[in-house]
């Protein structure tokens, strides 16, 4: 086993340095009247995963602050790509918003077209930490049986993740490395349909967010062998750190909330205000610290610097 130490910062999703230029497609907008109408928030996975409870959370936390509907959208498939291509081609008139999750400084280096440069980033939202489970009748009880059934049959065991290219599919990656086997990844159109996929025997294991393993750990549908974090979760009792079981893996992701590059100022300001007013919301730590993930806000020029060295830190992962 090697003893390699992999940490990639966690947290789903945020974007670049403001441009200067706004959307090509940007509408005219009446600052003193916005928002006039409902705002629609588009996720880019599946609905009941990790990234839709942060945005539907925050979506209705935001209400109270901006006075109007806001409408999740799931946007699905490309490891998120469709939904954040999707996103970029709307109006910059702070109508159409949408979840940003680590993968957006991903996928650019993995074939996919999208431009961190086209987003307006908002806020950082939310921490998301990996973890690792079986289905509750599997033979491996351990995350060691797990490493050794890999051992002894290379390729053989499948692992599900929210997609190919996404930060669950890194950390099976991730783990491989470690632990010098060839755990399988089996992409899915996001976390939940893979936890759905683990909890029916499809897959003999499942990488994915804290809050989407741990409700079927609890009622019995679920094992979790291990938590890839520096820390335990009273989210999960009794399941220790991949670290203290002697697999130095430490991965997460992370996620805010984004806009079409080049919103109006005053648009930009309100849309940031509601983020931060939600995230520190009595509703919004509630629900979030309940799932296991941890409501973290970073404002959007902090949160920019952040993204920045995120970006670099995959770029050089990805370049290896």
């Amino acid at each position: 086993m090697k003893n390699k130490l992999i940490t990639i910062a966690a947290g789903a999703a945020a974007l670049l340095l403001l441009t200067g230029c706004a959307n090509r497609d940007a509408a005219v907008v009446d600052d003193e009247d916005y928002p006039s109408k409902a705002i629609t928030l588009v996720v880019p996975y599946a609905a009941g995963g990790a990234s839709d409870l942060s945005a539907r959370t925050l979506a209705a936390a935001m209400e109270e602050s901006l006075g109007q509907s806001i409408i999740v959208e799931n946007r699905t498939g490309g490891a998120g790509s469709v939904g954040l291509s999707y996103l970029s081609g709307r109006p910059a008139d702070g109508y159409s918003i949408g979840y940003l999750p680590v993968e957006s400084v991903m996928l650019q280096y993995q074939g996919y077209d999208l431009d961190p440069a086209a987003y307006d980033v908002l806020g950082q939202i939310v921490s998301v930490p990996a973890t690792i489970a079986v289905p509750a009748d599997s033979p491996y009880e351990t995350l060691q049986d797990l490493v050794d059934a890999a051992e002894a049959n290379p390729d053989s065991i499948t692992v599900s993740n929210s997609g190919a290219g996404s930060i669950w599919q890194a950390a099976t990656t991730a783990l491989n490395e470690v632990a010098g086997v060839s755990l399988k990844p089996v992409p899915f159109d996001g976390g939940a349909p893979a936890v759905t996929a683990a909890i029916g025997s499809q897959v003999d294991a499942v990488i994915a967010g804290i809050s989407e393993t741990a409700p079927a750990a609890a009622d019995g549908r679920l094992r979790v062998l291990a938590i890839f974090d520096d820390e335990a979760s009273d989210a999960l009792p009794g399941v220790e750190t991949a670290k203290s079981l002697g697999f130095d893996v430490s991965i997460g992701g992370w996620g805010a909330i984004g806009a079409p590059a080049g919103l109006p100022d005053s648009v930009r300001d309100a849309l940031s205000e509601a983020v931060k007013a939600g995230v520190e919301s009595e509703e919004f730590t509630s629900v979030i610290n309940k799932s296991g993930n941890l409501p973290v806000y970073k404002n959007s020029s902090d949160f920019t610097t952040f993204f920045n060295a995120e970006s670099e830190r995959f770029g050089a992962l990805f370049a290896e």
